[in-house]
């Protein structure tokens, strides 16, 4: 388990500047400059592209792409069947005091601990969940299955990432709060950045948020220059020549 940030108010205050200039620009810009492009100036090659869990896959959908793109601190927690011989708190008030120690804003993983069949029936993160996190300071909340009370969710303002959606759950238990947790194909803890939009999630360590703007509003001028250029390409030569560097 990681140790939740402890951070000063100015670090505080400046990654808060950092992270609304990072709303800028859409989620596969940060993917681009986190990794996806190891042969760029612009790449800080973070992770392995293909083999690293730093985005998530095809298996988590967002349903409110209108509230456009977020950033924030992440903190964990993971939910699974009753286990009468552990219990690690309560459902929703423990979790409630995780996200108001954190520093703000807050992107809430939710991890499903449990088998696939249940996890495709369990309505988690609902109306009462969400808005108890909402007032503890969460922007985002991500979770690896189904959730439920989307009409009670959508007036928060909270972007929500599921794998879908169903109407009901059985009983469930709190088993750890900001763990190291896999999410549909990204592995995020306490420490970690989460940028999110339409196109899905990837995190990077806090400590490389001013070189992520950086990168990103020198990946932003590339492409604004280059895709205009590409719009008018008459032959593969001038395709190639525009992206030079990108994809070698």
């Amino acid at each position: 388990m990681r140790k939740e940030l402890h951070l000063t108010p100015e670090e505080i205050k400046h990654d808060q500047e950092v992270m609304e200039k990072l709303k800028q620009f859409d989620t596969p810009t940060i993917t681009n400059v986190v990794a996806s492009y190891p042969n760029d100036e612009n790449c800080l090659k973070l992770y392995n592209p293909w083999y690293g869990k730093w985005y998530t896959d095809a298996t988590l959908k967002c349903n409110f792409p209108e509230l456009g793109r977020l950033c924030g601190y992440v903190v964990t927690a993971t939910y699974g069947l009753p286990d009468h011989d552990y219990s690690h708190g309560s459902m929703i008030g423990d979790v409630f005091d995780a996200i108001k120690a954190s520093p703000q804003p807050v992107v809430l993983c939710v991890k499903q601990e449990m088998p696939e069949d249940m996890k495709m029936r369990n309505g988690l993160l609902g109306g009462n969940m969400m808005t108890s996190f909402k007032r503890a300071g969460i922007i985002g909340a991500i979770t690896d299955g189904a959730s439920r009370d989307v009409d009670e969710v959508r007036p928060l303002g909270v972007q929500y990432m599921t794998t879908g959606i169903c109407a009901g759950h059985g009983d469930l238990s709190l088993q750890c709060i900001n763990d190291v947790v896999d999410i549909c194909g990204m592995r995020v803890g306490p420490g970690d950045i989460v940028h999110m939009d339409e196109n899905g999630a990837v995190k990077f360590p806090r400590e490389y948020l001013d070189d992520i703007l950086e990168r990103a509003s020198a990946m932003q001028k590339f492409e604004a220059k280059a895709q205009p250029m590409l719009a008018k390409a008459n032959s593969g030569k001038e395709i190639n020549d525009i992206l030079a560097g990108l994809y070698a």
